[in-house]
């Protein structure tokens, strides 16, 4: 199998780089050398600080411009494009989370929709070799088949947030036909690790425990039928992006624009990974950690499982994520015990 190897002189725009895949992506490229414009515009979403901590350790790279740019702000992400001239955009600037969809739906038409199509925009009129963008496995709703191929029919969303990703893909396939843009989106398969997103369950999970207070499982408490999910470690993530990254898609039908899935291929129950976390966490502290658990009702929006089949990644540019939960668990465990202090 053969594909490009990514290229240390093409100027590369990451949109998101404040945020978790954002950061670890920037930093992969910029230890290899390569020129970095991060764009984030560091909402409160969720805390700022950890936001700041890792646009922190991105700082002392030479070839490090962060620029301060919210992506609906058509003008200023224009101007940005216009002055940097970028050959690689990495679009993961999105207003994340199923839940908060349901709360403040608002804001993902915003960010997701509006900005979304202000970086197609941008990409037209300042051409790109390739542009890489974040979609989600939440397109493929309550799918019953697994695992999820990219060939299934995702015409049916139950969230909001899971519409945003699918419209996006859409909206990516028609620049991509209209004005040649060589596009790849990417459907994140629950993506986990150190400096991770604090509004997710297993970062949620170790915050509750140290506030002594219990942790919510939207399983029904059904341990028959629990929730299954791909979980995904970070590391993994950027290593696929890294690889795609000077390898667009071949044109099929005049369109340069494929769809690829991102997972573990390796679905885990949810009580599985919960108790993963509990002895990951047991290690880093030195002592036994066990949850106090309360069972609700399945959330709207939430689907039973996802599972991803990654067999068109790995034809692509030959790789299958790999790292196991008990590892990528314990990583966030002793960076989490670390950076919080905790004893």
């Amino acid at each position: 199998m053969s594909y490009n190897q990514l290229d240390l002189n093409k100027t590369y725009l990451i949109t998101g780089a404040a945020g978790f895949i954002g950061y670890f992506l920037s930093k992969k490229l910029l230890e290899q050398g390569c020129t970095v414009i991060g764009i984030d515009n560091v909402n409160d979403y969720y805390d700022v600080k950890l936001k700041h901590t890792r646009l922190e350790q991105l700082k002392p790279y030479d070839k490090f411009t962060f620029l301060k740019i919210d992506i609906s702000d058509k003008e200023a992400l224009t101007n940005a494009f216009k002055d940097y001239k970028p050959e690689i955009v990495v679009n993961l600037a999105a207003q994340a989370g199923v839940r908060y969809s349901i709360e403040n739906p608002s804001v993902y038409m915003q960010s997701n929709i509006i900005g979304f199509y202000n970086i197609l925009e941008a990409c037209r009129h300042y051409p790109v070799d390739h542009l890489i963008y974040a979609s989600s496995s939440s397109v493929y709703g309550s799918n019953k088949k697994v695992p999820f191929e990219e060939s299934d029919f995702v015409d049916h969303p139950v969230s909001l947030y899971a519409a945003t990703k699918k419209s996006n893909e859409l909206m990516a396939h028609t620049y991509s036909h209209l004005y040649k843009i060589p596009a790849t989106g990417l459907r994140f398969f629950t993506v986990y690790g150190p400096l991770g997103r604090p509004d997710m369950a297993y970062f949620g999970f170790a915050n509750k425990y140290f506030a002594d207070e219990p942790i919510q499982i939207y399983n029904n408490g059904d341990f028959q039928n629990d929730l299954y999910r791909d979980f995904t470690y970070i590391d993994d993530i950027v290593e696929g992006i890294e690889r795609l990254l000077p390898n667009p898609s071949i044109e099929e039908d005049n369109v340069s624009h494929k769809v690829f899935n991102i997972g573990n291929n390796n679905p885990e129950k949810l009580m599985v990974f919960i108790e993963t976390l509990e002895k990951c966490l047991s290690n880093a502290l030195g002592r036994e950690v066990i949850f106090e658990k309360v069972f609700e009702p399945i959330k709207p929006g939430d689907v039973p499982a996802t599972y991803a089949s990654t067999e068109l990644l790995q034809n692509a540019v030959g790789f299958k994520p790999e790292t196991s939960i008990e590892e990528g668990l314990q990583k966030f465990s002793d960076w989490y015990v670390k950076y919080y202090a905790r004893k």
